[in-house]
Formats: C-alpha cells, structure tokens, sequence
C-alpha cells in the first residue's frame, strides 16, 4: 500500500490483471481480496480479464485441490504454478489468458468500428 499513489497509473488503460500470491500465507489469501477489489472491481473490468495465479514456491508441494477463496474470487480462473514441476502448463494457461484479452480488444474494436459506420 505504499506505492498506492502509483496505482492510478498502472491502470490507466488497463485492459487484463494478473494477481499472483503465495497461497501458503493466510495474510496474502485476505490481500489478493484487496487487489481484486482496487484493479478489477473498482476499474471497468470483468472477471474474465483478471488471472489468479497461486504460485507454490519450490521444494513446497502446496494444497492446489482444497485453496478456499473469498466469495467474489471464486469465480475467478485460478492457475497453480510451480515452475519446477508444470513451467509448460503455466506458460499454456498465461497463453490462453492473453488470447481472451486480445480477443476481448478486438470484439471492442470491431463494435466501435461499426458505431462509427452506422
């Protein structure tokens, strides 16, 4: 939160958030409710442009099956990442992610595009 003057700035035309924690620390489970609720809520984004990555450090085998998030997190995608065992994986989700974003800016860009035309 010391950097919250800069925030205004990193959202400025901000079209996708990508909120990594470490889900071993109960403290970053109740922060990420924070930085959803500044980047994502409080900005004219949808749950389909945000990305929760729960990040296992190495050698920490980590709970993925039983992460319990807060209510408007849920329904967000959540990624496990362990870049010593899935760096593939990740990188095919981080993938699939940016895919959606663009395809979100193009659908934008196709409809003002045609509010202009008609």
């Amino acid at each position: 939160s010391r950097f919250e003057t800069c925030w205004p700035a990193l959202m400025k035309d901000s079209h996708g958030v990508v909120i990594v924690f470490n889900p071993e620390l109960p403290s970053h489970l109740k922060e990420i409710e924070m930085w959803y609720s500044c980047f994502v809520q409080q900005q004219p984004l949808q749950d389909s442009q945000c990305l929760l990555v729960a990040h296992h450090k190495p050698g920490h085998a980590g709970d993925t099956e039983n992460l319990t998030l807060a209510s408007p997190l849920n329904k967000l995608k959540l990624i496990h990442s362990n870049l010593e065992e899935d760096p593939e994986d990740v990188r095919m989700e981080f993938v699939k992610y940016f895919r959606s974003i663009i395809n979100l800016l193009n659908e934008s860009r196709d409809r003002e595009e045609m509010s202009i035309i008609s």
